[in-house]
């Protein structure tokens, strides 16, 4: 859970997967910049407690190297922000937009697919894929970063849940 977000207490348990790849799983190829680095991966969204209005995603890389890290002055990398998903969304499907689009870390909207820089260790990564469902529609517009989503959703968590996926390009 991220630093400042509170997670009410419901008892539904919020999961999301994709039929492209399993919890801990290596994301298909095509998904990343070895095939169309713009075709985000098949999702479903299941346990969204009663009361949520949006959810948010959020896909990130926290196995950045060290050099990226300090160029950039970055912990993770955001290769998708997703948020004011309408509440009864149970599919987000290939290559599809469902909600408003943030940018990314590149500084651009929509999704970025894994493509971890072979020359530095670690040369796989894991992609998280975290998903809030909330207790109200955010007051962003489209092309919100990832921490100004962070920000909006910090009291208005109902429920969490995250998918990882791993990729290397060796």
């Amino acid at each position: 859970m991220g630093a400042g977000i509170h997670v009410s207490s419901y008892t539904s348990v919020m999961e999301i997967s994709s039929t492209a790849f399993k919890n801990g799983e290596t994301i298909p190829g095509r998904y990343t910049c070895d095939g169309d680095r713009k075709l985000s991966p098949p999702l479903t969204i299941n346990g969204v407690p009663d009361g949520a209005k949006s959810i948010v995603l959020i896909m990130d890389d926290p196995d950045i190297p060290a050099a990226v890290r300090e160029a950039r002055g970055i912990e993770v990398f955001d290769h998708w922000v997703l948020f004011n998903i309408p509440a009864d969304t149970t599919e987000i499907p290939e290559g599809v937009v469902v909600g408003m689009e943030g940018v990314n870390t590149a500084g651009v909207s929509g999704y970025t697919g894994p493509c971890p820089p072979p020359e530095y260790e670690p040369s796989e990564h894991r992609y998280i894929f975290k998903l809030y469902a909330l207790d109200e529609m955010l007051p962003l517009s489209v092309g919100a970063t990832k921490s100004e989503v962070l920000t909006a959703l910090a009291s208005h968590v109902l429920a969490e849940a995250k998918l990882t996926g791993r990729y290397s390009r060796k």
